[in-house]
């Protein structure tokens, strides 16, 4: 017994020494393999890699992209942060098919009630056939597992067992869009929904994207510019590393599933992202609004193919407004090419008041200098150029004319004559007059990459015995409205000419970053004694001239100084009888003025006039009695009086700027919530705030809210505004309260 013993002891203690052994041996191998990995593991770089990209994530803090602003400060673009969400159908949290069906039913409700654009069943229907795609069944087999049972069944029956299909399942992770982008309050209920809330696991990815939205609509728009077309374009463009800003960088790390936490050390440090640069144009919303209705009328009326208006303030240079409107293929207008800086064009008589100074001031011509008209007849002169007037110039007796006749009735023979005469075998003299006033380069946005304008050299290829006769009357060269514009304003200013300006400042986080200031080109374009003459003839053209329908004393209120031109355009090297540009350039007021504009009209013979008085004219006139009676209201709506004027009437909009005004004018003012958007009633020294519906799924109340509110209100929750008139917003197509559906239209009256 006691050797059984013993043996068994011998063995019990031979197998504890191989145990032993064995421990040892692992415990050496483990640190051998520590040792391997921490010095000589090529992979271990590699490795470590994966498991720090896995722990450790990078995240984009994104810029805030710039607006652009108009003069007034208002928006004529800005940018809210959409979520574009997509969803995972073959996520392990949708195995459950029964609670799968269960959620998606709950949520294809709620979708179809929050967005109205489909119903809830076809919300189902996608949701259910995502989910199939992305998750394939196929038949493994059969397993037996243990039913589940009471304890009481179970002490009946004793174990129950239930043979099942065992499936294998082959998942396709594509992520998938449901509806549309969202902002970030629409976000935070719809993560509230089912699923969506992520109850059935980590099934969504948010992808962030700036969008513009434009508070003005369509108005400006080709100046405002795109980057998100194929051909980009406009102060969106031109700008795009100001506004862009650039986005910073955070660092999240893994803790839990669905749950990452901010570090931050010396080698993983967070860059804060620096937000784009406002830009503040020099546009007046409200003449631009005036301008581009004006110009859309007169383009239907005449049948245009396309027109522009640009209207500058005389001394800064300042771009007011910018209007640019072109045809489509459905015979509507729309803001199309910016044809006032980048379509160069024969300008017609409008270039006359260029010949003029060069005849005064380099030939030394004297403005009493006659030359017979032709009395509407055609006229060689010298020995390439034949040309005639539109109509009888002087009389059948007397068709001598001096330059202010000439000027005033835009005879083509007197310039023809007047330039042939004084610079025949001094071409390159004339050529030279024309440089120096500008006209042979841009002198402003550059950053627009305009077209080059041009001007024939002598002596150049582009040189024929016709071109010096051609240039005194507008033809042979090619120049922008803008370039008109310019040269006219110059005029308007002293003589002081003054690059056109559309950028005044640049600012970031409401500070000023950069200013522009107006750029002086020339100090004076022509002697003062020309410029007494050129405003004398400038005002005769409105007075009795080719302008007297739509500026004389008998029409309207208020004295200008203008010019028409006519420029029928060449097709290849031929003059075509079938296309016209029509344009007119006009300054107000013409004692003192302020304002100089242009309207250029393109058109095809046909329905209409093909003359740049009729064609331009109408549109010269609304936009001179816009800034006249504007002008002349404020003017007299300045009371001088000890006594305290309140106001009659606050526009609603945003809760906080009326509560800003109230307390300007100290109005007792009551509302229903400081912030948000409202309603105003205005009293004799109070004014009552009717808080507008947050509920972004129905329509808003906008009446009595000005234009630029009511735009922002509406389109940011996805409807399509039209409106007509100015002022105060005072109906609305559709009722307050209703139920928004995705795009719907929705028509707002302003007086």
């Amino acid at each position: 017994m006691d050797e059984l013993k013993q043996k068994w002891q011998k063995e019990i203690l031979s197998r504890l020494a191989l145990v032993k052994v064995i421990i040892i041996l692992l415990v050496a191998g483990i640190f051998a393999r520590l040792i391997y990995i921490q010095f000589f593991d090529e992979n271990i770089g590699k490795t470590s890699h994966k498991v720090h990209k896995r722990l450790i994530s990078a995240d984009t803090l994104y810029a805030t992209r710039g607006q652009i602003l108009a003069r007034d400060g208002s928006p004529l673009a800005s940018s809210i942060l959409q979520r574009s969400i997509f969803f995972d159908f073959a996520s392990h949290g949708f195995d459950n098919d029964e609670r799968f069906a269960r959620n998606a039913d709950s949520l294809s409700k709620l979708l179809s009630s929050y967005f109205g654009d489909h119903s809830a069943r076809w919300y189902y229907r996608q949701m259910d056939s995502i989910h199939k795609k992305a998750v394939k069944k196929s038949l493994n087999g059969y397993t037996v597992k243990e039913r589940r049972q009471s304890p009481f069944s179970r002490l009946i029956h004793g174990k129950q067992y239930d043979t099942v299909p065992d499936y294998k399942i082959r998942r396709s992770h594509t992520y998938t869009r449901l509806f549309r982008d969202i902002d970030g309050n629409e976000w935070a209920e719809l993560k509230q929904y089912p699923i969506l809330n992520e109850n059935m696991g980590v099934v969504l990815r948010e992808r962030l994207k700036d969008t513009r939205i434009y508070p003005h609509g369509n108005l400006a728009m080709r100046l405002i510019g795109r980057t998100d077309v194929k051909n980009p374009h406009g102060i969106e463009y031109a700008y795009r590393d100001t506004l862009a800003g650039k986005n910073g960088l955070v660092y999240l790390q893994y803790m839990a599933p669905n749950f990452r936490a901010k570090i931050e050390n010396d080698t993983l440090k967070t860059v804060q992202p620096v937000n784009g640069a406002d830009i503040v144009t020099t546009i007046d919303i409200e003449l631009q609004d005036v301008a581009d209705r004006a110009l859309r009328q007169t383009l239907k009326e005449q049948n245009g193919e396309w027109g522009t208006t640009v209207v500058m303030e005389c001394a800064t240079g300042d771009i007011l407004a910018m209007v640019n409107l072109t045809r489509s293929g459905n015979g509507e207008y729309f803001e199309g090419p910016n044809h006032a800086i980048g379509t160069p064009m024969e300008p017609g008589s409008t270039l006359k008041l260029a010949t003029t100074m060069i005849l005064l001031d380099k030939a030394g011509m004297s403005p009493k200098k006659e030359y017979n008209s032709g009395y509407g007849k055609r006229v060689k002169v010298g020995k390439y150029n034949s040309v005639e007037d539109s109509h009888p110039i002087g009389t059948r007796n007397k068709p001598q004319i001096d330059l202010k006749t000439a000027f005033t009735e835009s005879a083509n023979v007197y310039f023809v004559k007047a330039v042939v005469n004084n610079f025949e075998g001094k071409e390159s003299e004339y050529y030279q007059a024309l440089c120096d006033l500008q006209l042979d380069h841009h002198i402003a946005f550059e950053e627009f990459q305009p077209k080059a304008p041009f001007i024939p050299k002598p002596k150049s290829g582009k040189w024929y015995g016709s071109t010096l006769g051609l240039l005194a009357y507008g033809y042979g060269l090619e120049i922008t409205p803008i370039q008109t514009l310019t040269l006219y304003n110059a005029v308007a200013n002293g003589g002081k000419m003054v690059a056109p300006r559309l950028i005044t400042q640049m600012r970031r986080d409401g500070e000023v970053i950069a200013d522009i200031p107006t750029k002086v080109v020339k100090d004076s374009v022509c002697s003062q004694q020309t410029l007494a003459l050129l405003h004398e003839y400038l005002e005769n053209v409105a007075l009795e001239g080719t302008a007297e329908d739509y500026f004389g004393t008998d029409v309207v209120p208020y004295s200008v100084g203008t010019k028409t031109g006519t420029a029928t355009i060449a097709m290849g090297n031929k003059y075509s009888d079938s296309y016209y540009l029509g344009s007119m350039v006009t300054y107000l007021p013409a004692d003192n003025p302020r304002y100089t504009f242009i309207t250029a009209v393109y058109k095809k013979e046909g329905k209409g006039s093909i003359y740049g008085a009729k064609l331009a004219g109408p549109v010269q006139q609304k936009v001179a009695s816009y800034l006249y009676n504007r002008d002349r209201d404020w003017a007299e709506r300045l009371i001088v009086s000890d006594i305290k004027q309140l106001p009659t009437d606050v526009k609603g909009g945003n809760i906080e700027h009326i509560g800003s005004v109230a307390s300007h004018f100290d109005l007792a003012s009551t509302y229903t919530s400081p912030t948000g958007w409202g309603t105003t009633k205005t009293g004799i020294s109070s004014i009552t705030i009717n808080s507008v519906s947050s509920d972004r799924r129905v329509v808003p109340n906008v009446k009595g809210m000005g234009l630029a509110d009511a735009l922002f209100l509406l389109e940011s929750r996805g409807l399509r505004v039209s409106f007509s008139g100015s002022g105060k917003v005072v109906s609305q197509s559709r009722k307050e309260g209703s139920t928004i559906h995705q795009g719907d239209i929705i028509k707002i009256k302003l007086e």
